[in-house]
């Protein structure tokens, strides 16, 4: 019998279960022929950091972490990204040899590689980009636009205040929009982003009205159940360029499976099918 380890990775979250990353991960483990398992871990807050330290031991060579642990994460990683760091959150782990671990997010580049993949004429400097939200995914949404070399970033919330900390934090090219307003700025917007769970199977629907959307606007929704939301299938009659949020799950995949498992996976149909399965 071979003596060497089998790699382990898994996604760190409360709840997990729900989570599509073991049927990605899984799938390219299967399509690349490698000895490794990842697994759904669901871990209490209060146990997070006993956990964090105990996985290496195990076997275990990185982790994905979600919901609550994002932000949490950041204050127990022995060393965290420049990236994360702007971000304030972390969503990959990589597990040291020595144990230690290193928190970085790939949320952003996941973000602007299913846009250039699935619009690939989208240039992030056309123009503004309208955002609606401003919770941990919206954070790394516009850093991403912002050293992608956005112009500017309209960013809405349904509470000003942490729309106004955004701006204080991420600096002048981004203008804050009161939630009620924001309809009257979708027209001007090259490329507009929903970052809330609005519209999400379960939760409530996303009510901003977007009748003054032109159809050389590339709309993109970061809830991908369903598939396709109201706000896409409404851009899609108006003849725009519409991106599921899907791919973004998929693409901030792939960094974190290269540096575990050594192989850099390709996103794919397959890879598609295999996450709604």
């Amino acid at each position: 019998m071979s003596d060497a380890k089998i790699p382990l990775a898994g996604v760190i979250g409360n709840p997990v279960a729900h989570s599509r990353s073991p049927l990605v991960h899984g799938h390219w483990l299967k399509k690349y022929g490698i000895a490794g398992h990842y697994v759904p871990l669901h871990v209490e807050t209060t146990e997070l950091e006993q956990v964090l330290r105990t996985l290496p031991k195990m076997g275990f060579v990185g982790a994905n972490v979600t919901i609550p642990h994002k932000e949490q994460i950041m204050e127990i990683a022995d060393q965290v990204t420049d990236r994360a760091t702007l971000i304030g959150a972390a969503n990959t782990l990589i597990f040291r040899p020595d144990g230690s671990i290193l928190a970085d997010n790939t949320d952003g580049y996941g973000f602007l590689t299913n846009l250039h993949q699935s619009a690939p004429d989208w240039d992030p400097a056309s123009g503004p980009a309208v955002v609606f939200g401003a919770g941990g995914a919206s954070r790394a949404v516009i850093a991403s636009l912002l050293e992608a070399g956005g112009p500017e970033i309209l960013l809405s919330n349904r509470t000003r205040e942490r729309a106004d900390q955004f701006r204080n934090e991420f600096g002048s090219r981004i203008k804050v929009v009161d939630w009620v307003q924001v309809g009257n700025v979708v027209e001007q917007a090259a490329l507009l982003v929903n970052t809330t769970s609005l519209g999400m199977v379960g939760k409530p629907r996303l009510r901003v009205p977007l009748d003054g959307l032109r159809k050389d606007t590339v709309v993109t929704d970061l809830v991908y159940t369903p598939l396709k939301t109201e706000m896409l299938q409404w851009a899609e009659d108006v003849g725009c360029t519409t991106v599921d949020g899907l791919g973004m799950l998929l693409h901030q995949a792939v960094p974190g499976f290269e540096r575990w498992f050594g192989t850099r996976p390709e996103v794919d149909d397959d890879t598609r099918e295999a996450a709604l399965a």
